[in-house]
């Protein structure tokens, strides 16, 4: 039954085109990380990559917390008039999509995630633990040895990590994401995502994980959701990891598992999971 439902394309949805808005990691601006997947998902998707608060200017906003991008989901969805949206987030991203969703949950109409970055601060075994204060150890490295370093984090042992760009001529949008991963970290570290309010989510939830990802980080983290959410749905990509991601290298397979995804969240009552854990921001 699962593998029909993967198979159907977005033309056999309602005709209400979907409405997406898709959140980013550190690595690469929202248009340039999700090209390949918004042209997969084509014109019968109201998509949207939207850029993070943390790298909108040269240094992070003051006092910056995972709150403030939360704020600036809602505030991108009403801009549009949505009320109800299906939220993709990856990375860094993800984790954006997580607190998003514990904050009033019944916006949603389904949450993606393409290996959040983080995860709450609950539930973590001793090799989570140990893959954080690897994290941490990043504050005292020298620039030219934080983003090998932080990359070499992702991926699981053995894998040959590949720089998405020459470490010698980096694009102009890379100039910010060191303070903008550490500003990440110094979030992670005091946020509280609330496990009950991610269980309050009515609304299915896709987690896309590739094998060659550090295990101890992304394949943990979709153990752990596999636990809070009713609806939750884990999909493996065979060869693939954390810098070089199912949604760009896949994109068709992704945008076919997104496809899934909204046609079931389109049969869920509206009102389904409406309940609210907080202020709308």
């Amino acid at each position: 039954m699962r593998e029909r439902r993967a198979a159907r394309t977005l033309k056999g949805m309602d005709t209400i085109k979907p409405r997406v808005i898709l959140l980013p990691g550190g690595g690469a601006p929202a248009a340039l990380e999700f090209s390949a997947l918004l042209t997969a998902l084509g014109p019968d998707v109201d998509a949207v990559a939207k850029d993070l608060e943390v790298f909108a200017g040269p240094t992070p906003p003051p006092a910056y917390t995972l709150d403030d991008e939360v704020a600036a989901v809602f505030r991108f969805a009403d801009e549009r008039g949505w009320d109800r949206f299906h939220l993709v987030g990856y990375s860094g991203g993800g984790a954006v999509a997580l607190a998003t969703a514990a904050r009033v949950p019944g916006r949603l109409e389904s949450l993606a995630l393409f290996e959040p970055a983080w995860a709450g601060s609950w539930g973590w075994t001793e090799p989570h633990e140990r893959l954080w204060r690897r994290y941490e150890e990043l504050r005292s490295l020298p620039p030219h040895e934080f983003v090998p370093t932080f990359l070499g984090l992702q991926v699981g042992p053995g894998i040959a990590v590949h720089p998405p760009f020459d470490p010698a001529d980096p694009p102009v949008w890379m100039a910010n994401r060191p303070a903008g991963i550490l500003a990440f970290l110094d979030t992670f570290a005091t946020y509280d995502l609330d496990r009950n309010a991610l269980a309050g989510l009515a609304a299915p939830v896709y987690y896309a994980l590739g094998s060659d990802s550090n295990p101890d980080e992304f394949e943990e983290i979709a153990t752990k959701l596999a636990g809070v959410f009713d609806d939750f749905r884990l999909e493996v990509f065979e060869g693939r990891n954390h810098l070089a991601p199912p949604h760009a290298l896949e994109p068709d397979r992704v945008a076919g598992s997104l496809a899934a995804l909204w046609d079931g969240a389109s049969r869920t009552p509206a009102g389904a999971g409406a309940a609210q854990t907080g202020e709308d921001p």
